[in-house]
């Protein structure tokens, strides 16, 4: 039999609300069993999809709401960040040069290329007014 649990929280998409977003995540990953270097980048991951959704979505309008999911089950856990916002195109999105950036210490940039780096599968979906990054890892 498979089991398979569900969790949610809706925030404001204020960096005020990172830490909880980053602590809710967090608390699942380890309860679902994953070593702590795991559970870092999980967190990780999340608190880069936020931000972007904070500063590319939102614009920084704390007023805006992102409705956080964690769902388990056969072995996985995804994390689901859902918005009203602006959408991220990924077919327009261009890998950095990682290396450079850290060279010329560029600040930002390296957020969609961190998050794939940390998860085994992120998928983007624009389904009527609503986006959302699903991000998920095998345990």
């Amino acid at each position: 039999m498979v089991t398979k649990s569900k969790y949610s929280i809706t925030v404001s998409a204020s960096t005020a609300q990172i830490a909880d977003v980053r602590d809710f995540v967090a608390r699942h990953a380890a309860a679902y069993g994953f070593s702590d270097e795991d559970v870092h980048d999980i967190r990780l991951a999340v608190d880069e999809a936020y931000t972007n959704v904070i500063k590319h979505a939102y614009n920084f309008d704390a007023s805006k709401k992102v409705k956080v999911k964690i769902s388990t089950g056969n072995g996985k856990f995804t994390i689901s960040l859902s918005d009203e916002g602006t959408a991220f195109d990924p077919a327009s999105y261009e890998k950095p040069d990682v290396a450079e950036r850290v060279m010329l210490r560029k600040r930002g940039g390296v957020g969609v290329y961190l998050i794939q780096k940390l998860m085994d599968d992120v998928e983007y979906r624009k389904d009527g007014k609503y986006n959302e990054i699903l991000m998920s890892k095998k345990r």
